[in-house]
């Protein structure tokens, strides 16, 4: 059932590719450019606005989201931008590449090479989902193997690359690129008809609530 779900979005994408919606203009209406998880998760950034990204690497949608979503990202201080490797648990190459994006985060490099990943993965064709390969990359990019092997190998970056799929069953994540705002609402291309429609989607649904004003007695 899971790779037909998956067959369905490759399906789905395509079509969204060739057949952009042409209401572009209209404001983002629940049920069409974004849904409503049937069970809301809490947001991390508490008293703030959040957005959480899953992707993958190998993900031609979702290296082609990155650059948009980091200059969003920029433009929007006020709102934390979080990052979930996405893991389907019969991909293993899903698993490396998770390992590999927790492993940064543990750094401290996410914001510095998250591109550059992309980059390595999508458009080099490079291999990085074993811990030689990675650590290979990682140490041609100025970081220390040691360091970076160390990372790797903890027990925290174990535990959060065997947690990842179950984080996706939380967020109800059934294609990738997805992008959840305030642990209740969940759009992605298939949705809004390509990448390139995600930001003013993202727009709409980080602004500013205006308080309702009191009815008048």
């Amino acid at each position: 059932m899971k790779h037909l779900t998956r067959v369905a979005v490759v399906l789905a994408a395509v079509a969204a590719t060739i057949c952009p919606r042409t209401a572009a203009a209209d404001a983002p209406r629940e049920g069409a450019q974004y849904v409503k998880l049937a069970h809301p998760q809490a947001v991390q950034e508490r008293g703030g606005r959040e957005v959480v990204e899953f992707f993958w690497y190998d993900c031609e949608h979702s290296h082609r989201l990155e650059k948009p979503l980091e200059a969003w990202a920029a433009r929007h201080a006020d709102v934390r931008l979080r990052r979930v490797p996405a893991v389907w648990p019969d991909v293993p190459a899903m698993s490396g590449h998770a390992r590999l994006y927790y492993t940064l985060e543990r750094l401290g490099l996410v914001d510095r090479l998250q591109s550059a990943v992309f980059h390595a993965v999508r458009d080099q064709h490079t291999d990085l989902t074993t811990e030689d390969a990675a650590a290979d990359w990682a140490a041609a990019q100025g970081i220390d193997r040691d360091g970076f092997t160390d990372a790797y190998e903890s027990d925290q970056v174990a535990r959060e690359t065997r947690e990842a799929p179950a984080l996706m069953e939380r967020y109800e994540i059934p294609e990738l690129p997805s992008l959840v705002v305030q642990g209740k609402y969940r759009t992605a291309p298939t949705l809004v008809g390509g990448v390139d429609h995600l930001i003013p989607v993202l727009d709409h649904l980080t602004r500013p609530q205006t308080p309702t004003p009191p009815k008048k007695k």
